[in-house]
């Protein structure tokens, strides 16, 4: 009953838009006054501070930082031209660089409201510019930079591995075939979009300008081999690799492509500080919340209740597939993270799902819930750059999220596919 309403506090705080961040301090210091008395406020203070200091959290404003100068520093435009030059021949091809950008994008910023900003601002105005609908263009735009969430280094992949005190590492390998396969999903919808609507041709296939753009982009593709191949080679911890990405990403728009100026800086470090100080508020609220729901026992007593009715691994899935694709609609990923898993890998242990695999299952399902109102965070920034109405994109991207709802229900209930490269890696 106590979790019931404090879900009912914390859903009625959000609808009359308080900050989710603030609705979850509110509801946990209540909770804890009404069960423990005031006498336990000054430790609110010192769960909070342990709860965002955690060394591998270090991740998060370090790549925050890293996406925000690539966008400042040229980086993004490079790939963005390497992309088209390589897919653009193709009917709707600008739709399909702008997925193929999220996927570059991605595995160097592991953010994808980072992705929309950094791409968005410069893809959809493009897209509009060439007949593209507004519309259209939000849809494939906010989509296609959820598969920042999948594709290594992802920021939720980070906050998962510390909720549930797993790899990190593995749960990145575990991502590159789902992030593969949604981005091919998604091109081949575009091009059935384009067909029937008849959308442009970008341009004509050259050769050479691919290997132009390449060259112009080649010190770019180094970001994710020296992020990646460090962290997958055992080189660098996940945080270390992000701390990485920062200084080959101020090195590469001062230093090679001479981009990157004091201006630019400046508003990479204001940008990457407000996203940052958004995420670790939520962190160290959320913390609060999940102290307070061990401390009672809510984990262990709602896995006793769940494995006593069943202990199918797959009928589990199901349930929790459900359960997260409806907070996800409320939460921001992060927060969904943060409080919800604590309280169920005490069930996915009790019926023994791997947690690797159960982390990427979570992450797509708070991808999905990024495009799914009323909170779609990466959709509302999509839209608010398109200047297009909420509802007309998502009588579109609804086509996309279906798109990343079949990868789900593959990676779900066919963990092979995810976990092959782990254990060629791992065994």
């Amino acid at each position: 009953m106590t979790i019931f309403w404090m879900f009912l506090g914390l859903f009625t705080l959000i609808l009359i838009n308080v900050p989710i961040a603030v609705s979850l301090a509110v509801v946990a210091v209540i909770a804890m006054i009404a069960t423990q008395g005031i006498e336990i406020l000054p430790n609110v203070a010192l769960v909070m501070f342990d709860g965002a200091t955690k060394f591998p959290l270090l991740a998060i404003p370090l790549f925050i930082f890293a996406g925000a100068i690539m966008n400042t520093g040229g980086i993004s435009r490079r790939l963005i031209a390497f992309a088209s030059a390589l897919v653009g021949f193709v009917r709707g091809g600008l739709a399909m660089v702008n997925i193929a950008a999220s996927m570059f994008f991605a595995e160097m910023s592991g953010s994808a409201v980072a992705d929309v900003a950094a791409l968005g601002s410069i893809l959809i105005p493009a897209m509009k510019k060439k007949g593209y609908p507004g519309a259209f263009a939000a849809a494939v735009t906010s989509s296609s930079a959820t598969l920042a969430v999948i594709i290594p280094p992802s920021i939720p992949m980070i906050l998962y591995a510390v909720m549930a005190d797993s790899s990190v590492v593995k749960l990145f390998v575990a991502g590159i075939v789902p992030g593969v396969m949604g981005g091919l999903t998604m091109m081949l919808l575009s091009y059935w979009f384009a067909i029937r609507h008849n959308y442009p041709v970008e341009e004509t296939f050259q050769l050479k300008k691919i290997w132009a753009t390449f060259k112009a982009a080649s010190w770019a593709f180094l970001l994710p081999i020296i992020i990646l191949g460090g962290i997958f080679g055992g080189i660098v911890t996940a945080t270390e690799g992000a701390g990485l990405a920062v200084v080959a990403s101020l090195i590469l728009g001062k230093f090679v492509y001479r981009e990157l100026n004091w201006p630019h800086l400046k508003k990479a470090v204001i940008d990457g500080g407000v996203s940052t100080a958004v995420v670790m508020l939520l962190v160290a609220s959320s913390a609060l919340v999940g102290t307070y729901l061990t401390e009672l026992h809510v984990p262990q007593q709602m896995a006793q209740k769940i494995t006593s009715f069943t202990s199918n691994p797959y009928a589990v899935l199901a349930l929790l597939n459900v359960f997260f694709l409806i907070i996800g609609c409320f939460l921001h990923s992060a927060a969904a993270i943060i409080l919800v898993v604590p309280i169920v890998m005490p069930l996915v242990n009790a019926v023994g799902i791997d947690p690797v695999h159960f982390g990427l299952v979570v992450t797509l399902n708070l991808g999905i819930g990024q495009q799914t109102p009323p909170v779609a965070s990466v959709l509302i920034t999509a839209c608010s750059v398109a200047k297009a109405d909420i509802w007309e994109v998502s009588k579109i991207n609804v086509f996309y999220v279906g798109a990343i709802f079949i990868v789900l229900m593959t990676v779900t209930y066919i963990p092979a596919i995810p976990m092959s490269l782990v254990r060629v890696f791992y065994g």
